[in-house]
């Protein structure tokens, strides 16, 4: 135990010699503690006295900025000291330590440089997980990391992974086999007021007089009447923070009740005084994201107000984009949030949802490794010598698709070679500290001697928006951000702690990049020269981090862009930058079709030319359109899915073009050719020959099918010069049909199944064989007078049916039996065309008189 420190007496304190016999023979440990026990600023005080730490540091990592500073501030002030001397914290942009220092609390990527830079952690004698049940991104990284670097080089290394409300079985496991030790009971009792009809309510279901921001206002006003104490109010972001706040403002606040933003954009002094007790006879009421969820106690917090919601990123990598979700939040961050209202007395919790809905939400959040861009793990693996993430020990493996793409992304930034191994530039990306893309902005900057630009863009991008609001909304072009960054336009009261803090990063990031290791500057072209003063190199610097989102216009009206990687994306409303040829979108939410374009930055058509000439290409494209139904031949120039130039394709070759409208004529369908009767006539002779007995050998399938299926052999050839739907009317069908047939098939035909049957009248009538009752002839009775026999085709195999005809043309008999109706219906038919006809010859003996085409007077 560390000199001058004395145990507080808060439940983990009984779970200490069990630690404490853990850690020394086995090396490894899991500890379970609830909220308020105190593992986060007890034990790593309580084991810094241990005889294997001998004289060495303990990291402990937290997966939160605010939780870490204020941690490593509770356990200085336990020793009578200040941050800085035995307890410290290191983050980005915020480091407190000195040669004194023997516990340091990081955050976010600290401990995995400290790895990449020192795999043997030499003068670490533990590595302390906090708050793992969270599965940040960097802690199942960083333990991945410490258990290889445990394993190959420092065996002496302790592990001590600490949690509130996950299951340590399976990170027990991970660690050989850890001991879990268990620190049990809350401090005090919290009653729990379920105070919805249903599940927590999101934004899309919300109504006109309805929301989570109206429902958890309303909470907040019935806890600060129905109980005592502080309150802490648990809403999913900055954006519903104001807005509750501003609901809770214009309602009748008791006198002395102050409202508090706490998250983790706010200056530390502004988060200092959330974090502050109340002042007396005041009382606070805290509105906070799910920063304040783990490992922070708020003095004088009684009450807890659970919207029942928390906002995440998850990452399709598909598109390799993101979308910003509110959704709703699992049992165990309801479990961490109602704890916050028991560390220091009797509390209560009130839910925004009712208790029958509980049970509906998921038991725990997802792992972030399994939703998050892993661009930023795959390079630190490539940088560990990992090309294959699976020689490593995960709780759980980042997903093979989400990795792949991160590959893939970083192989385009030029991170990875071809074969996965991490490049010079790569290295020089990882010791930036930022995400690959950014880190590849800062390197192309400079390269061309823009390294304030791109210090400045990084930096921007790394922070919150600097234009909160109906401002972002109105404005989507970061180099309006620049000039607030600048100075050269008035910032709002309320920015002015972002836009320093961001100008902080930006000093730190130009620092980084001037002491990277020389290499030799791009030559650089006059335009270039002055692009980082005109702010045109804003465009190009952004276009090198995301090559995969630069956009040119659609259409001639502003607002919709189609992007590199081939999707859509759009403005929401009325934009400058709606009117530009080309951009970049840099900040993109991703549910609708056309991804929202939260900000931009304008590129030049010659910035897009030059600077990415090594991807783009010249694609020659023989199309059909179904808008235009013509065949479109292009020349076009293109970077991934994106054309930038296209002009007519003067020299496509036949062969492609005739492709191309085959293409058309399918998608048209066989109708849209120019059928005539004679087409149709040959199509259905040659098919009546086919459904012979030994027809399917012999002859060609000519059905609509068949045809539709074999194009290319019976059409292709005669589409020389058709590329347009109206052009199809140019087309001989016949001539086509007729050349799928040899010259001793064409003889065939003609003999076998005629065009046309010669009358007894001299006439010859074309034979239908496309009816019910086919093959059939429609002619007047008068022409088949003296015809014994029923005609008949196909070398005397079907009788041909006769549609007998009255001098109208009008029907009178169907037969394919003559010699019958000669001997029985014909009297009944001739009596009644006699009445009907009576200038017309209807003789009593048919096969006796003479067949005529006309009127023949009756003799």
């Amino acid at each position: 135990m560390s000199p001058g420190f004395q145990l507080p007496g808060l439940p983990v304190e009984a779970a200490l010699p069990a630690l404490r016999q853990a850690l020394d023979s086995h090396g490894a440990a899991v500890l379970e503690a609830p909220p308020g026990a105190g593992k986060s600023t007890v034990v790593p005080l309580a084991l810094l006295g241990e005889p294997w730490v001998r004289g060495g540091r303990i990291i402990v990592l937290e997966p939160r900025r605010l939780a870490a500073r204020a941690i490593a501030r509770r356990m200085a002030q336990s020793l009578g000291e200040r941050a800085g001397a035995t307890v410290g914290y290191r983050m980005r942009l915020d480091t407190c330590v000195s040669r004194e220092t023997r516990i340091e609390v990081v955050t976010e990527g600290v401990l995995t440089r400290m790895l990449q830079e020192d795999a043997a952690l030499e003068g670490v004698a533990a590595l302390v997980f906090d708050e793992f049940h969270e599965r940040s991104l960097q802690a199942d990284l960083g333990l991945a990391l410490a258990l290889d670097a445990r394993a190959q080089l420092s065996p002496h290394l302790k592990l001590l992974v600490m949690s509130a409300t996950l299951e340590g079985a399976a990170v027990a496991h991970l660690l050989g086999d850890a001991p879990v030790v268990a620190a049990h009971g809350r401090l005090f009792p919290v009653e729990t007021r379920y105070a919805g009809r249903g599940p927590p309510l999101l934004p899309e279901a919300a109504t006109a007089g309805d929301s989570p921001e109206r429902t958890v206002a309303r909470l907040t006003a019935r806890a600060l009447r129905e109980a005592s104490g502080d309150v802490l109010v648990f809403l999913p972001g900055a954006r519903e923070i104001r807005r509750v706040r501003e609901l809770l403002e214009a309602g009748a606040l008791e006198p002395g009740v102050r409202l508090l933003p706490l998250y983790g954009e706010l200056t530390a002094a502004e988060q200092d005084a959330a974090l502050a007790p109340a002042a007396a006879g005041t009382r606070k009421v805290v509105l906070a994201t799910n920063i304040a969820e783990t490992s922070l106690t708020l003095p004088g917090v009684r009450i807890v107000v659970d919207s029942g919601l928390e906002r995440r990123s998850l990452f399709d990598p598909a598109t390799a984009m993101s979308a910003l979700l509110t959704r709703r939040i699992s049992r165990a961050s309801a479990e961490q949030r109602q704890g916050r209202a028991g560390r220091q007395a009797p509390g209560v919790c009130y839910r925004a949802w009712s208790e029958g809905a509980h049970a509906s939400l998921a038991a725990f959040t997802p792992p972030e490794i399994l939703e998050a861009d892993l661009a930023p793990l795959a390079l630190e693996l490539a940088r560990w010598g990992a090309q294959d993430a699976r020689v490593l020990r995960w709780l759980d493996a980042p997903p093979a698709a989400m990795l792949a793409s991160a590959r893939s992304l970083l192989e385009r930034l030029g991170a990875l070679d071809a074969a996965g191994r991490i490049t010079s530039g790569g290295r020089d990306m990882a010791r930036l500290g930022v995400h690959p893309r950014l880190a590849r902005l800062l390197l192309r900057a400079r390269e061309l001697g823009w390294e304030r630009l791109g210090a400045q863009l990084a930096a921007l991008l790394s922070e919150r928006d600097l234009l909160r609001g109906a401002a972002a909304a109105a404005d989507a072009d970061i180099r309006t951000r620049l000039e607030l960054l600048r100075g050269e336009s008035a910032a709002a009261a309320g920015e002015r702690a972002a836009i320093e803090r961001v100008r902080r990063g930006a000093r730190e990031l130009e620092r980084q990049l001037l002491a990277l290791p020389d290499r030799q500057r791009a030559p650089l072209s006059p335009q270039r020269r002055s692009g980082a003063d005109t702010d045109s190199g804003a465009g190009l610097l952004l276009g090198c981090a995301y090559p995969d989102r630069i956009g040119r216009r659609r259409g001639a009206a502003g607002g919709a862009f189609t992007l590199t990687n081939g999707r859509g994306a759009a403005f929401a409303g009325a934009q400058a930058l709606a009117r530009r040829e080309f951009l970049v979108a840099v900040d993109l939410d991703d549910r609708d079709r056309d991804a929202q374009i939260r900000l931009a930055a304008p590129i030049e058509r010659s910035t897009v030319l030059e600077e990415f000439s090594g991807r783009i290409r010249r694609v020659d494209s023989v199309t059909w359109s179904s808008r235009e139904q013509a065949v479109l031949a292009r020349r076009a120039l293109q970077l991934d899915a994106l054309t930038l130039e296209e002009q007519p394709l003067t020299d496509a070759s036949a062969e492609a073009l005739g492709a191309a409208m085959l293409t058309g004529i399918r998608e048209l369908g066989l109708e849209a050719l120019p059928w005539n009767r004679e087409a149709r006539d040959l199509q259905a002779r040659i098919e009546f020959l086919r459904a012979a007995p030994d027809g399917a050998q012999t002859w060609p399938a000519v059905a609509d099918a068949a045809l539709a299926g074999a194009l290319e052999s019976w059409l292709g050839p005669w589409l020389d010069g058709i590329t347009r739907r109206e052009q199809l009317a140019r087309l001989q069908l016949e001539p086509a049909l007729r050349a799928l047939l040899s010259h001793e098939q064409q003889r065939a035909l003609e003999e076998r199944a005629p065009a046309q049957l010669l009358m007894p009248s001299g006439s010859r009538i074309r034979v239908d064989y496309r009816g019910e009752d086919a093959p059939a002839v429609a002619v007047r009775l008068q022409e088949v007078f003296g015809l014994a026999a029923t005609p008949r085709i196909d070398r005397g195999r079907v009788p041909v049916t006769l549609r007998l005809l009255s001098p109208a043309q009008r029907p009178v008999q169907v037969t394919r039996d003559l010699a019958s109706f000669w001997r029985g219906a014909y009297r009944e038919v001739r009596k009644d065309l006699r009445g009907r006809y009576p200038k017309h010859y209807w003789p009593e003996d048919p096969l006796a008189a003479q067949p005529t085409r006309g009127v023949r007077r009756r003799s």
